[in-house]
């Protein structure tokens, strides 16, 4: 199916009810089927990552819970040799790339590195700063465009990022380089506090891609089925050397912005519910048991699925790591400056005084 890459609604192929208006445009049931299994273990793992915050085990957890459509559908289009560019809140996305979730989480803890080799899974580290994964996204699909290669960038980012400059110049030289990239751009509705309302009153954020000369589609960012579809088209079309596409997935953040956050202050109970009917795992569950493909047999099995992946995280993040406190001098430099070495002898004094102690 082709959705025409254009900004003149909404495409959605399952509603809210698990109804589908056409069944022969959606993707085969097993990947339907597959990905709701993903979904599954992706609204586990933001269940398990919110409990570990409450114990003290991670310092931060920013939740996709409401997003999981998007955090797989963006991996499950891409080929093992592309390349995936998260945000701190695509934990989700990340883990179904194949890192395991443990290693994702390790940032989160408020350690140094990513946890993962972003070379081994072409995953690049989280990026917390608001859209600067970006242009490091354009930058590594412009490359692969110059070697002849045929890789494709899945860049996720959300509304709040449209409102920075980096998304401006990724987005225009993207275009203008034809870079194969593809812009999923994750509006929930809010950039922490800020509402969609108070960053922009284009008619839709997709509708930004006509300024870059870009292709763009406004999708229903709860309908894992349309996602899959209009992100296969735009990798398709970046795989084939016709620069990027802009895809705004219309969808909401149904926790808090972070654990830190108390969104009572700027939003009300009766804004949440109103989207909790739209949910993306309900939806595509209701259209897979209407299809006889999904029963309680195999719904138990998604589910100890999940229980295993949740015990392992439980397991690996609550392990205590033996830490290095020269880890802090380690990766600073290439060759040590003297301040760095006379800060470093000035630790290890403190720390041998009071082992002594």
């Amino acid at each position: 199916m082709s959705t025409s890459l254009a900004v003149d609604g909404v495409v959605q192929l399952v509603d809210e009810h698990g109804h589908a208006a056409d069944p022969a445009v959606l993707p085969p049931t097993a990947e339907l089927l597959a990905g709701y299994r993903a979904m599954v273990l992706a609204r586990r793992l933001n269940e398990q990552a919110g409990a570990l915050v409450r114990q003290g085990r991670l310092a931060v957890y920013p939740s996709s819970h409401g997003q999981e459509a998007c955090q797989v559908a963006a991996v499950s289009v891409l080929r093992e040799d592309d390349w995936l560019f998260p945000t701190y809140r695509d934990t989700a996305a990340v883990a179904a790339r194949g890192v395991d979730p443990v290693e994702a989480l390790v940032l989160l803890r408020g350690d140094w590195h990513c946890g993962y080799d972003p070379t081994a899974h072409r995953v690049a580290p989280q990026a917390t700063p608001l859209a600067t994964q970006l242009l490091h996204a354009v930058g590594v699909g412009h490359a692969a465009r110059l070697r002849g290669e045929d890789t494709v960038v899945m860049a996720l980012c959300g509304d709040g990022a449209t409102s920075e400059g980096d998304f401006h110049e990724a987005c225009n030289f993207a275009a203008v380089f034809a870079a194969p990239v593809v812009f999923l751009v994750q509006n929930n509705k809010y950039a922490i506090s800020v509402p969609l309302a108070r960053q922009s009153v284009a008619p839709s954020l997709a509708a930004k891609g006509a300024g870059y000369g870009m292709p763009a589609v406004l999708v229903d960012g709860n309908d894992l089925a349309a996602l899959s579809v209009t992100l296969s088209d735009a990798v398709r079309r970046a795989r084939d050397g016709d620069g990027p596409t802009l895809v705004e997935a219309d969808t909401y953040r149904v926790a808090a912005h972070t654990n830190a956050d108390d969104p009572a202050r700027y939003r009300t109970e009766d804004e949440v519910a109103r989207w909790l009917p739209r949910d993306p795992l309900a939806r595509l569950r209701t259209y897979l048991i209407a299809e006889g493909v999904l029963d309680d047999a195999r719904e138990a099995e998604f589910a100890a699925a999940a229980d295993e992946m949740a015990a392992h995280v439980r397991h690996g993040v609550s392990a205590e790591d033996v830490v290095d406190p020269a880890e802090l001098f380690a990766h600073v430099y290439a060759r040590p400056t003297a301040q760095l070495a006379e800060q470093e002898a000035l630790l290890r004094a403190e720390l041998t005084e009071e082992a002594a102690r």
